[in-house]
């Protein structure tokens, strides 16, 4: 068995920041008074909730493409640009819950670790595929 220690420890940090802001709504729900299923209804609980689904909707496109350039190209690599994709959805949480007009740059740079980790993982199949 291949063991990816890091690629594990960045997936189950990635796992963490989405309980985390899932958290974070049903806080948000309590503090402003909305009763599920209503999704709208303060700005401040629409924004926990949009950070919320944002950070599923990526974390989703995300752990596949970590794990495979973590089997096919390694560990250290997938972990780190992981890394940078949750430090980056962090921040971009913190700015969207602040000003969402602040949130761009926290983005394009998770943006362009999943692209690295989604390129990476490509080349690590292509290459296997084609020995």
């Amino acid at each position: 068995m291949t063991q990816l220690p890091l690629t594990a420890l960045v997936t189950l940090m990635i796992c963490r920041l989405v309980m985390a802001t899932g958290i974070n709504v049903g806080r948000a729900r309590g503090l402003y008074g909305i009763k599920a299923p209503a999704v709208t209804g303060h700005e401040l609980f629409e924004r926990a909730y949009r950070i919320q689904r944002n950070t599923l909707e990526n974390a989703v496109l995300v752990l596949p493409a970590l794990w495979l350039y973590g089997g096919f190209i390694g560990d250290r690599g997938a972990a780190a640009l992981g890394a940078v994709w949750l430090l980056a959805r962090i921040g971009y949480a913190i700015a969207y819950q602040k000003d969402p007009a602040k949130r761009g740059p926290s983005f394009g740079l998770s943006v362009l670790a999943f692209a690295g980790l989604a390129a990476g993982g490509l080349w690590g199949v292509i290459k296997v595929l084609t020995a």
